[in-house]
């Protein structure tokens, strides 16, 4: 386990609309306001065609290969994530979302690309004082927090 510490700063409410794309507007929107490092709420639509990275074909090969999924239809939309910089201070989304529909739903990452379907929610709340980023890993390519 690795870890360090920050405290709690601006507290956002931010409504996406129709047609944005999540985890862009979210990135933009840190740039915008100068946030290094947050936790987000969010909930609400995904519209047909979101797509969501759904895991690896094979958790434990050598090489990752990740898979995804398209969302049929519109769906009800509840995640979760932290924003991290990267190496060059750019504001990285991580968020997982669980997206449902009729009686059948998913769970994700967001990074591939959700479409809002209307009205997305988000509450932000600010990390202040910390010294976490998202570093590259060249053993799973990803680039993975550093706390």
């Amino acid at each position: 386990m690795k870890y360090s510490m920050a405290s709690q700063g601006r507290i956002f409410v931010i409504r996406l609309e129709d047609g944005d794309v999540l985890h862009e507007e979210v990135e933009k929107f840190a740039k915008a306001q100068v946030i290094n490092a947050a936790y987000l709420i969010a909930v609400g639509g995904a519209d047909s065609g979101s797509r969501l990275i759904v895991g690896p074909e094979d958790g434990r090969a050598s090489q990752i290969n990740p898979m995804q999924i398209v969302l049929d239809g519109v769906h009800e939309i509840s995640g979760t994530g932290t924003i991290f910089p990267d190496e060059d201070g750019n504001p990285i989304l991580h968020m997982h979302a669980a997206c449902g529909r009729k009686d059948s739903s998913v769970t994700g990452c967001v990074r591939a690309g959700v479409n809002v379907w209307h009205v997305l929610e988000i509450v932000l709340v600010e990390l202040l004082n910390s010294t976490a980023c998202r570093r590259l890993e060249p053993e799973s390519g990803f680039k993975l927090l550093q706390p």
